[in-house]
Parts: C-alpha cells; sequence; structure tokens
C-alpha cells in the first residue's frame, strides 16, 4: 500500500522506505531535462510542471521501481563521484522535496514493480503537447 509523507510515523524512517514515482505523473526528458506534470482529475496540471537537472533526472529514473535510500546515494554517489555524505543529504533533499509536491510515495517491502507509460504518449493524452 502507498503511503504518503504524512503517514511516516518516525523521522528517520526515511532512511528504510522504498520510495516509487506516483502513478499521477507523467515525465518527458527534453535536452538532457526531465519535465514532470502532475495528473490532477485526468487533466495536467500545468501551473505545476517540474523540472529536474541531472542529478535530480537520474534519481527520478531509478524510481521507476521501489528504491531505498541506499540505493539511490549510492547512484548519486557512483555516477558523480561525490562523497557519499553529500550524495545523502542531496538524496534526502530531493526525496523529501518530491514527498511534499506528491511526485513521490513510499510504498511497503511487497509492493511489485510498476511500469507506468510515460513520455510523449502521456503528455499527448493528457493534452499538453
Amino acid at each position: 500500500m502507498l503511503r504518503r509523507v504524512d503517514e511516516l510515523e518516525v523521522t528517520g524512517a526515511i532512511s528504510t522506505e522504498l520510495f516509487v514515482r506516483t502513478r499521477s505523473v507523467v515525465s518527458r526528458t527534453v535536452a538532457g531535462e526531465t519535465l514532470i506534470v502532475p495528473i490532477r482529475g485526468k487533466v495536467g496540471d500545468l501551473a505545476s510542471i517540474y523540472s529536474f537537472n541531472e542529478v535530480g533526472s537520474l534519481i527520478w529514473n531509478l524510481l521507476q521501481t521501489p528504491r531505498q535510500l541506499s540505493e539511490l546515494v549510492s547512484a548519486v554517489e557512483k555516477t558523480y563521484d561525490v562523497r557519499m555524505e553529500r550524495a545523502e543529504q542531496d538524496v534526502v533533499q530531493f526525496l523529501e522535496d518530491m514527498l511534499v509536491a506528491n511526485l513521490v510515495e513510499t510504498a511497503g517491502d511487497s509492493m511489485p514493480a510498476i511500469e507506468r507509460p510515460v513520455g510523449r504518449e502521456g503528455l499527448e493524452a493528457m493534452g499538453a503537447l
């Protein structure tokens, strides 16, 4: 079952949770930048488009399937050759921001991987292109 950030009981829970993209968005990579459009009431919320840099895009791509904080930190650390402490700080901030914006959800260990159509088709379906 998916839970929102306000349902996390413990402040330190972020380190043990599995994170996954919410199903209520479509995403597209344009010129190396990832654009996220939330879907509200079957319509794209064009006033709330999000744009991610390279690090955010890496994390977003990894979140196609449920991931733990440690997996995300390791990927950022290796890809960008930064110290683990810096990678962890950046990933935690990103996850917290995405949880507040309802772009990422936490999932139980038994949740299966979910493949969602994203990209041009999703944006066209909501009339954004």
